[in-house]
């Protein structure tokens, strides 16, 4: 646990995965034989750390997911909101409905990353609780390259000071939640939830991350993802 602090997970799960194609939203296609959302919220439901999960869906998947939810036992969630247009406005709904569970960090994860480990979800919220914001993140593994806007090789970037960006990321409250406000007076739809927290001149602490913390948005990341799987089973996580 966190000594002295509260802390609410909010997952956006609204989104219809048209990349994926077919006919079912991504997070409920099975990676071996479970749904992803699934395998997601259960990390969440086990962490010691976690008092309680909010997740957004949009209106046709609320009934299954919350059949789900109660299927298999996840009583840390405590409800399912209406999503919004975009994945920002999803978050934002659920920080609306967070609040009322007085948490005092907030873990934001994407509902397609079913392989996060109990020693991340720890890592950042520790973090976040030190400095106010923290994320997961890996280094890149190929050669990074910029580009002209004519599409010519222009720059070799140093991967020293290059991470990609994944989830957890986890924030103090009032910081998050100042962050949504001051984008939504603007008008401002970033990348991330982190950008938006740049944005109001805090600093993010960067947690190494996992090359197994996959999001899956496409048929090749589900094949991906089952070898994962196998894998992720057997070691300490």
């Amino acid at each position: 646990m966190i000594a002295g602090k509260k802390v609410g997970v909010i997952i956006p799960a609204a989104g219809t995965g048209k990349r994926m194609g077919g006919s079912v939203s991504k997070q409920f296609l099975e990676v071996a034989g479970k749904p992803i959302i699934i395998r997601t919220l259960e990390h969440f439901q086990s962490s010691p750390d976690i008092d309680n999960i909010i997740l957004a869906s949009d209106k046709e998947n609320r009934k299954p997911l919350n059949n789900l939810i109660k299927l298999h036992n996840l009583t840390k969630v405590s409800s399912v909101v209406e999503g919004g247009a975009e994945r920002q406005d999803s978050v934002w709904n659920c920080l609306q409905e967070i609040e009322k569970y007085d948490a005092d960090l907030i873990l934001i994860h994407d509902a397609v990353r079913p392989f996060i480990s109990q020693k991340l979800i720890h890592a950042v919220l520790i973090a976040a609780k030190e400095d106010g914001a923290a994320i997961a993140a890996v280094r890149p593994k190929d050669t990074i390259k910029q580009s002209s806007v004519a599409g010519y090789a222009q720059n070799t970037l140093s991967r020293e000071q290059l991470w990609i960006a994944q989830t957890p990321q986890t924030f103090q409250f009032q910081i998050i939640k100042r962050a949504f406000e001051m984008a939504r007076i603007e008008g401002y739809y970033g990348t991330d939830d982190a950008n938006l927290v740049e944005r109001i001149g805090m600093r993010i602490r960067i947690i190494n991350g996992s090359y197994d913390n996959i999001k899956i948005t496409t048929p090749e990341d589900i094949e991906l993802a089952q070898i994962i799987a196998k894998r992720f089973v057997t070691k300490s996580i």
